[in-house]
């Protein structure tokens, strides 16, 4: 068995692996068990290792194409402390439509590969990557559909803990990857640098 990124313990504080209580075919092989209470849990090894994937991937791109997106309240903070540590683009909070599709808005952009923190929040983004060829890589939970979805990161996308987990996580991973931390380094920010602050 392969190393964990971080202490399965810090996994499971973060309720990385609490899905809901629907599930789709896409996201069947994703899936450890059902709690008695309906839950569905995903396997954290699993999201580990594509967490792994996913940052290898990322970290081939000019993170100056790379945009970052999430309408989900609980996604913003991390995606902004995420773009900030990253260097790419974010968009937290509503995404208008037309941004990857309208030459003519002013806040259009061209990103080589999105990001979305939850498919089904973050559709608009997807359906103009889409249009454009853009590949999308999602933060997906039990019951999120793949078919426009590139690359996924099995996670639950819901909770504030587990979205800044898999922000810092990524964040780490790509600075790894592209060589500004040495492999076994550490960000000088914790997880709960990223969470959403009230």
């Amino acid at each position: 068995m392969s190393e964990l990124l971080i202490q399965l313990d810090n996994y499971l504080a973060a309720g990385l692996h609490i899905g809901t209580q629907q599930k789709t075919s896409d996201m069947e092989k994703y899936i450890f068990r059902v709690r008695s209470d309906g839950l569905h849990v995903l396997d954290i090894r699993k999201t580990d290792e594509r967490i792994q994937k996913v940052a290898m991937f990322l970290a081939k791109y000019d993170p100056q194409d790379i945009l970052v997106v999430s309408t989900r309240l609980y996604g913003q903070a991390p995606v902004k402390k995420f773009g900030e540590v990253v260097g790419c683009k974010t968009i937290p909070g509503r995404f208008i439509p037309g941004t990857l599709t309208n030459p003519e808005y002013a806040k259009f952009i061209e990103p080589k590969v999105i990001v979305v923190t939850d498919p089904r929040s973050d559709s608009q983004a997807i359906l103009e990557a889409k249009q454009n060829g853009i590949p999308v890589v999602g933060l997906c939970d039990t019951e999120n559909l793949l078919s426009y979805i590139d690359l996924c990161v099995p996670v639950n996308n819901k909770g504030k803990k587990a979205i800044a987990l898999v922000y810092w996580l990524l964040a780490r991973q790509i600075l790894r990857e592209k060589g500004i931390i040495p492999e076994d380094g550490e960000l000088d920010l914790e997880p709960a640098d990223f969470e959403l602050k009230f």
